[in-house]
C-alpha cells in the first residue's frame, strides 16, 4: 500500500522495522558496524616449503591435491602458490611469475 503512495523508490517495510529495532536498542548511527574479517591462515615456512617441494616434483599438480596431501585447505594453497611463491599456470603447469633464467 506504502508503494502507491511513495512509488517503487520507497525501502521495503521490513527494513524500517529492523531500523526501529536498532534505533529502540539504544543504536543511533545508520552506518554498517564493522564485521570479523576472516584471518589468513597461518602459513609456516615448513608448510610453504613442502607445496614448494610438491610443486617442484610434479608442476601438473592441482590445488586440490596439493590441499589433500598436506591437509591443509584449498585457500591456504592458493594464498601460499600466489602470494607466497609468486607461482602462476601456464599451459597446466606451475611456474614463477618471474622467470629467472633457470
Amino acid at each position: 500500500m506504502l508503494h502507491k503512495f511513495i512509488g517503487e523508490q520507497c525501502l521495503a517495510q521490513c527494513t524500517i522495522f529492523r531500523w526501529c529495532q536498532c534505533y529502540e536498542a539504544g543504536r543511533v548511527n545508520n552506518k554498517d558496524l564493522p564485521r570479523p574479517v576472516q584471518a589468513h591462515a597461518v602459513t609456516n615456512s615448513a608448510t610453504i616449503s613442502a607445496v614448494d617441494e610438491l610443486i617442484r616434483q610434479n608442476r601438473q599438480i592441482t590445488t586440490r591435491e596439493i590441499a589433500f596431501e598436506l591437509s591443509i585447505s584449498k585457500g591456504t594453497v592458493h594464498h601460499i602458490i600466489h602470494r607466497k611463491l609468486g607461482y602462476g599456470k601456464l599451459c597446466a603447469q606451475w611456474v614463477p611469475n618471474h622467470l629467472s633464467e633457470n
